[in-house]
Formats: C-alpha cells, structure tokens, sequence
C-alpha cells in the first residue's frame, strides 16, 4: 500500500469514527480520493506526494471531463477536506489543494450562497442519520432563519425554545440583546430536535442548560464541531466547502431578506449591527445578483 492510500485510509477511518459520517458520505469520499489517487498516478504521484500544480490541474481537469457541477464540487471538496486532514496530523507540512491567492483590490465581499444552494445545504444537513441529521438541520435552519452568529447559536438555552417562541431574545456582542424571528420551518426543526435532545447529553448531567449540549469537556456543542459537520453537509450537497461556514450562513439570511424586498435599516435590527454601514455591503451583494438575474433573464437582455 502507497503512502497516500494509507494517509486515505486514515482519513476515511477519521471521518467514520470520530465525525460519525454517514455511510453515503463515506462510499462517496472513498470514491473521490479514488478518482484523485487515479489522475495523481498518471502524473507519476500519489495523495501524498502531490504538489499544489498537480492537485491545481486535477482540479482543472474535473470541469474538462463534462462531470455535473455537483459532482466536481463533492470531488474537489473531498480532496480539500483530505489535506485539511493531513495538515492536522502534520504528515504534511503544507496543504497542496490551497494555494495562498494574491490580495484582491477593492472592497471585500461576503460569500453567499445562492436560495437553491441553501435549500441543498439545508437537505443534505437533516439527511445524516438519526438524531446527528436531526441536530445539525436544526441548527441550519436557526442560523439561516434568524441570522444568528455561530457564538449565539452554540450559546443557546433549553429554556430559550422549549415553548416554541415565535421570537428569540438573543445576546449579542457587548452583551446587547435583540430580537430573532423564528419561522415556522425553523420552529418545527427545533421541534423535532428536541425529541432526540437527550441523546446528546453528557452521562451524569442530565441538567445540562444547553440547547446543543455535548459530551466534551465544556457540555455544549463547539463551533469548531459545528464547522466541522457543516463542511460534511456542503460536501454531500455537491458544494465546495471553501464556500460554506457558519457565517456563511448569516450572510445568506441577510441577503436573501435585501432581495427580497427588506428594508435595510430592519435588515441592521435583526443582524444587530452597531452601524448601518456594516449592513450596507449586503447591498452590494444583492446587487450584485439582482443584476445577474436581469443581464440572464430579462428578454431584452436575451435579444442582445
């Protein structure tokens, strides 16, 4: 066995054990390190051995073998997740599948991902089995309903949604609080969460106050965990994980109300932004895509 399939090998038994990944999840990623290990060999290399120009150009060359977006995504995403991996237990001193891009100029944008994209991302999240499905959808669908940053979302209480609140009374940064509306899609996965809640508990902590507890050592779900299972969601989903995170997820909701119609200063309120101007880069986002629709879907447009 090469290197790089026992480094694979590891990974996979990483991810079955310690992140209980779904056996869909497991049958998928052993298959795009497959077809990654494949491409390598031809360049005389493994997973081990490659260099940034060979992962570069077996990226390169996913979207030249008429692959389904989907799909190339999953695999490059595989790959990526592969080295973040290796980087961790230091077999590697660098990661190949991420070179250090040069700094853009102008106005840093925030990542959104698109209203299918998040009903995918949101699918694929309450689609891992059991009760792992049922926590993580639950937790989407919090941060995407209610724009909750990942520290407000770990930092929940049982006793602020076991009455099933319309509202949340959420504290933010400088301890200020505001209201976050829940809609009913995010109130019914709380709901269902909730069912399988104790299952999550610590063994001699049956008190535990967290909405999202967990047995490590602090009794609550850790944003870093919560990254964790969101990279595993966007990779099923046939996103890239590079685009996904839990403030991704914040993003979407803000821009997705601006689309909509919101008015900003209502879009500052449920973000609970200090200053109106740090809302305002959302306007460039919807903008951004609003035009998008009107240059491909306008029939003026069409015609040129």
């Amino acid at each position: 066995m090469s290197q790089g399939a026992a480094w694979a090998e590891a990974f996979l038994e990483m991810m079955a054990v310690e992140r209980a990944a779904a056996k869909n999840t497991l049958t998928a990623y052993t298959r795009d390190l497959a077809d990654a290990a494949g491409f390598l060999a031809a360049r005389g290399r493994d997973l081990a051995s490659a260099s940034a120009e060979d992962v570069e150009a077996y990226f390169a060359a996913l979207g030249a073998r008429g692959l389904s977006p989907a799909t190339a995504a999953r695999r490059r995403a595989a790959v990526r997740q592969f080295y973040r991996f290796v980087l961790g237990e230091t077999w590697r001193a660098d990661d190949p599948s991420r070179r250090v891009e040069a700094p853009k100029k102008g106005r840093s944008l925030p990542k959104v991902l698109s209203r299918e994209e998040m009903d995918r991302l949101i699918a694929a999240a309450s689609a891992r089995d059991g009760a792992q499905g049922l926590r993580l959808g639950c937790m989407v669908e919090l941060a995407y309903a209610s724009g909750l940053r990942i520290s407000e979302l770990t930092g929940l209480t049982l006793a602020a949604l076991a009455r099933d609140p319309a509202y949340l009374i959420v504290k933010g940064k400088g301890g200020k609080e505001r209201l976050a509306p829940l809609n009913e899609t995010a109130r019914a996965a709380v709901k269902a969460y909730l069912e399988v809640r104790p299952q999550f508990l610590p063994p001699k902590d049956k008190a535990n106050p967290w909405l999202f507890p967990s047995r490590g050592k602090g009794g609550r779900l850790t944003p870093r965990r919560f990254a964790q299972l969101l990279d595993e969601a966007a990779a099923d989903a046939g996103i890239d994980p590079a685009r996904v995170s839990p403030h991704v997820l914040r993003h979407a909701f803000a821009t997705h109300l601006l689309e909509g119609g919101a008015d900003l200063r209502v879009v500052q309120k449920l973000l609970g932004h200090a200053d109106i101007a740090t809302t305002q880069i959302y306007t460039h986002v919807a903008g951004d895509r609003l035009a998008q629709v009107m240059a491909t879907k306008h029939p003026l447009a069409k015609k040129g």
